[in-house]
């Protein structure tokens, strides 16, 4: 059940529309908690909203807007040796932020909500592996996972981390600089990076790349089947801490919609879909779904 191939594109957000009203976690939480109760096997959408509390920064404001400039795009990382050079040289700065990153109390949440037969599966935009650290099993990882590396040329797989050391090997003056983290691994570091040496595949000197959708590319089929497979089932579609601004994620309650599924979003700020969902909660995330286990606990 796959259509028109998706892509990480942004999507304009609405120039006009009321801003959602904020709702205190206890009253997010109850209503929430009836949301599931009467659609007990939930598809789960998850964006960067829910890994912030994990020191991992997101890329929009409240607004929907971008907090910064808009992240690599994948043609132009192919075709710029120029722009990986600065890609990498940040990397070298802001990697060990995500990697080190800890699951915080929303992911630990979801897993419970799937652990008690909530979740039939959860889908995320992230590429951070958090929810699979906090213990969720049924995940999809829809942008992939920065965690490996991949050859563009031949294949060739490796960890993250070892790009990593390679490029610190290769550039040990770059390990002085500081920079602030920025979101999926990157660091708000602006020098001379025309000297920074960039590490290629050791099997055929290709081009090493994360193995997540930059913006630009392509949403692999498998991953948008599953997905789309397990909404079709289920009782409903519940997003966690994403505007929604990329059609990879949009794409979900547009389908959603058209097949009369029941939809739910807790997220701080607007989204995309705000006129699509059946329950629109801007409430604080992690306390929302505290309260909102406790509330189920007690149905």
């Amino acid at each position: 059940m796959t259509a028109l191939r998706p892509s990480t594109r942004s999507v304009p957000m609405p120039r006009s529309g009321p801003e959602p009203v904020p709702v205190a976690p206890l009253e997010a939480a109850e209503r929430l908690a009836e949301f599931i109760d009467d659609h007990p096997r939930l598809m789960v959408l998850t964006g960067a909203g829910i890994s912030t509390d994990s020191g991992i920064p997101d890329y929009r404001d409240a607004t929907g807007a971008w907090k910064r400039r808009q992240p690599v795009q994948h043609q132009a990382f192919v075709a710029d040796a120029s722009l990986r050079q600065r890609y990498w040289g940040r990397s070298l700065l802001g990697w060990p932020v995500m990697r080190n990153a800890r699951p915080n109390r929303a992911h630990g949440y979801l897993a419970e909500l799937e652990a008690r037969g909530h979740v039939g599966l959860l889908v995320t935009q992230n590429v951070d592996r958090l929810h699979q650290k906090a213990g969720s099993r049924a995940v999809v990882d829809l942008h992939g996972r920065a965690d490996e590396v991949v050859c563009l040329s031949c294949g060739y797989r490796c960890s993250r981390d070892q790009v990593h050391d390679w490029c610190a090997q290769l550039n040990p003056d770059f390990l002085q600089f500081r920079a602030s983290a920025a979101p999926d691994g990157d660091a708000d570091l602006e020098v001379d990076f025309r000297r920074f040496r960039i590490a290629d595949c050791p099997r055929c000197q290709g081009i090493l790349k994360p193995d997540v959708v930059f913006f630009g590319d392509f949403v692999p089929r498998d991953r948008v089947s599953r997905a789309m497979e397990c909404l079709g089932s289920a009782d409903g579609l519940l997003v966690v801490g994403s505007s929604l601004m990329v059609y990879s994620g949009l794409r979900f309650c547009r389908y959603g919609r058209d097949w009369g599924k029941p939809m739910a979003a807790l997220n701080l700020g607007r989204t995309r879909a705000d006129d699509m969902l059946n329950l629109r909660l801007n409430a604080r995330i992690s306390e929302t779904l505290e309260l909102c286990l406790q509330q189920l606990d007690s149905v």
